[in-house]
């Protein structure tokens, strides 16, 4: 189920999770992954941050998902901040910091790694205490890749060239 939360959209996710019969009788034994499921679908970001509390201890004791729990946990803080995001062209890092209970520093830290790394299109003016995002233009990245590939191409010709004239 944990890793269903991470990729399915989000009308599958009501579908086959939120409304599921299999899942919700087996959320009566662990309430705490019940509380992550409905929190993170209600967009009830204090809520799936303090559930996600109660849920790692239960990751880490099993031997599927224990190597993998600090990747699992990162990914879930991900999809958290990019679905909170997408609402958004612009938001108060203090407003958002207010909306998961956490600390406007533990913000900031943690949207920095994540946009320095490209987990997330957006960027923070610390200045003016505010999260800007930007949608990324699929059009303007698949003309930058094929001007990038045909450059290349060129350069690859121009070698190949200057050895046959030899």
């Amino acid at each position: 189920m944990i890793t269903n939360l991470l990729y399915l959209e989000r009308t599958k996710l009501k579908k086959k999770l939120v409304d599921g019969p299999e899942v919700i009788a087996v959320l009566r034994d662990l309430p705490a992954l019940g509380r992550l499921l409905n929190a993170l679908y209600d967009c009830d970001y204090r809520a799936f941050f303090h559930a996600l509390v109660e849920v790692t201890p239960d990751l880490v004791r099993d031997r599927y998902t224990a190597p993998h729990v600090r990747i699992l946990v990162r990914e879930l803080r991900v999809l958290v901040y990019s679905q909170f995001l997408e609402s958004y062209k612009s938001v108060r890092l203090a407003s958002m910091a207010e909306s998961f209970g956490v600390s406007v520093e533990f913000l900031d830290k943690e949207l920095s790694r994540f946009i320095a790394s490209g987990r997330l299109s957006a960027k923070i003016d610390k200045v003016g205490g505010v999260v800007e995002t930007s949608r990324p233009d699929t059009k303007n990245a698949q003309y930058q890749e094929v001007v990038k590939e045909g450059d290349l191409l060129l350069n690859r010709l121009s070698k190949l060239a200057r050895m046959v004239d030899f």
